[in-house]
């Protein structure tokens, strides 16, 4: 959640930390800081609120002048926002910033109170800080204070760490928490994640669980959990600053909607080999698909959507078995998980605590997984025993869209596959539906353009709104989720998804005169019984806006407003249909005058449980 970067080089290290920072905004925080050696002493400056609240503390009170120092960006998990409780924290020599959750904080806390210690603030983080200088104090040597730390301390964290003692020294170390250290030209750089960097350099080691990183001017020293030095393997990023830039577009989400078609083509066209899905070089063997007996799609969020939406399909044209479970819940409920199952992890960062402890289990357990990631180099991705990468590229807005575009995407590509491994489908419906997936980035930018007024016209019926409904039946069903998650979490709007034919089993009764409804029904087999339950709702006063095909006839008696996508292959159009649900969220959200990109309290990456 937190974002941690950290500098050394040649250039003003107060603005390099706060223009790094800038860039990992959409991680999600509320409050912000940085600490830079300054004349042979270290001077933090830190605030709650924004990073603009920052800088103008900074240019009220003076800004750290230096080429060397650590920021943060924070999250409140121990301690509300404030002042004091934001990063830097630190102690007689040592100033760190950190990004995780220490789970033994308190027993640690108790012993360093014991050892003379003093703490002002709420956080686990100054508990680091303060045993770090406890065993610098006792050890005098900065990794050895480290490794001694970290062998104390349970939970997650990354840390960027300084030393009164090492002048324009930064060390890094992490667990579980992701930290990348960049590669410049006579600078170095540590950061949450790539995009933080980006404008400086494009190059980038991964840093393993408790692998410590020493960045001065002499360059960057990567140490192991024994003091061991290591060589690492210097990686690439494959996009620019552009990429991480709003290119025009007022918000990073409407850019990220407009970028769908190119993203689609990104990931599903190299993995097309004469007319059909070709996914071995994911690891995905078809003599293995052949044989698996029970799928379990487990995520967080818009991801787990993207799986409800794959659960469809694959039980659909593969007459396979599919559970999809919220990775929150998955591990708790002792799931039933055989040699012959196959767990499928989804998750946009590859870094989503949840999800990689459930992957870990389904391991454990003798399963074999599959991981759906953005980003290269996760640790998700490293530890999967198949790996599907999508190309969605850097997505900053908080509200996920292109990334779940990709994620459905993938589902549909491995779909395909494995339901031409078992024999559920021939090469020519194989062929055929493949041919289809190619169609769909031309449709999806036809489908942006003919959507957009109507979203921005529907917008103006809900943006005084208290709450309304989203439903459907079948994959529609599983669109109204996203469309639902997507309102209420950029407008503030509460809203719930249902499948439509549960509505006379409850939820009816919340129905009242010019309420909002919004009812997806787009699948042929289910359309007249999704028109019935609208009915239900319109005679009850509610205002219907209906989103369906261009060949369907709509009266006036089941919808006010009607959004209509273009007819196509019905098991693809999922991937038509989430577009006017992103447009309608996203221009109900300006409307109302909301952060789009940073809705209050919500992080990108969710790097804790």
């Amino acid at each position: 959640m937190c974002g941690i970067v950290g500098y050394v080089g040649h250039r003003d290290c107060s603005d390099v930390l706060v223009n790094a920072l800038s860039h990992l905004e959409y991680r999600g925080y509320d409050s912000a800081g940085i600490a830079v050696f300054e004349n042979g002493d270290i001077s933090v400056a830190k605030t709650k609120g924004k990073l603009i609240n920052l800088t103008e503390k900074m240019k009220k009170e003076g800004k750290p002048k230096g080429i060397a120092g650590i920021g943060h960006t924070r999250w409140a998990t121990h301690g509300e926002p404030s002042d004091i409780n934001s990063h830097p924290h630190s102690g007689a020599k040592v100033t760190l910033v950190h990004n995780g959750i220490i789970e033994n904080y308190k027993e640690l806390k108790d012993f360093l109170i014991k050892n003379g210690r003093t703490f002002v603030s709420d956080t686990d983080t100054e508990v680091v800080a303060q045993l770090v200088d406890h065993y610098y104090d006792c050890i005098n040597d900065p990794i050895k204070a480290i490794i001694r730390t970290t062998q104390d301390l349970r939970g997650s964290f990354a840390l960027g760490i300084i030393f009164k003692d090492f002048p324009d020294t930064v060390f890094a170390i992490r667990r579980e928490s992701p930290l990348v250290i960049g590669v410049g030209e006579g600078e170095s750089f540590i950061a949450s994640d790539v995009p933080a960097i980006i404008e400086y350099t494009k190059n980038y080691y991964l840093l393993e669980h408790d692998e410590i990183a020493v960045l001065s001017k002499d360059g960057i020293k990567v140490y192991d959990s024994h003091y061991q030095p290591i060589v690492k393997t210097l990686k690439t990023a494959d996009w620019d600053v552009n990429a991480v830039g709003k290119c025009g577009y007022p918000h990073y989400m409407i850019k990220e909607i407009n970028e769908q078609p190119t993203a689609i083509k990104n990931t599903v066209t190299p993995r097309i080999k004469d007319g059909m899905p070709d996914l071995s070089e994911c690891n995905i063997d078809p003599d293995f698909l052949r044989k698996v007996k029970n799928i379990f799609i487990v995520a967080c969020g818009t991801a787990m959507h993207s799986g409800m939406v794959g659960k469809y399909v694959m039980e659909d044209i593969a007459r396979t078995p599919v559970t999809v479970d919220i990775a929150s819940e998955f591990r708790y409920r002792n799931p039933i998980i055989s040699s012959g199952d196959l767990i499928i992890i989804v998750s946009q960062s590859g870094e989503t605590a949840d999800s990689l402890a459930a992957m870990r289990l389904a391991k454990s357990k003798g399963a074999k997984t599959l991981a759906i990631v953005n980003a290269m180099g996760s640790t998700i991705a490293r530890e999967a025993d198949m790996l599907i990468y999508t190309h969605a590229g850097p997505e900053i807005s908080v509200a996920s869209t292109k990334a779940y575009m990709v994620q459905l995407s993938v589902m549909y590509l491995f779909a395909f596959q494995l339901a031409y491994a078992k024999g559920t489908i021939d090469e020519q419906k194989y062929k055929y539906y493949t041919s289809k997936l190619l169609e769909t980035p031309d449709l999806v930018k036809d489908v942006i353009e003919s959507t957009t007024e109507m979203a921005q016209k529907i917008s103006t019926q809900l943006v005084s709104a208290d709450s309304l409904l989203y439903i459907g039946r079948g994959l529609d069903y599983a669109l109204s989720m996203e469309g639902s998650l997507k309102l209420k979490e950029i407008s503030y709007i509460h809203s719930e998804s249902y499948a439509a034919g549960e509505l006379k089993h409850g939820t009816i009764s919340l129905i009242t005169p010019e309420m909002p409804v919004i009812a997806v029904a787009t699948q042929s087999a289910l359309y007249e019984k999704t028109v019935s339950n609208i009915k239900e709702v319109k005679a009850r006063g509610a205002k219907v806006i209906m989103i369906c095909k261009e060949s369907d006839n709509v009266g006036e008696d089941v919808a006010d407003f009607v959004l209509k996508i273009p007819n196509f292959e019905e098991i693809l159009l999922p991937m038509l249909v989430c577009v006017p649900l992103q447009l309608i969220a996203y221009y109900t959200s300006v409307q109302r005058g909301n952060d789009v990109d940073q809705p209050r309290n919500l992080a990108k990456s969710v790097t804790v449980e």
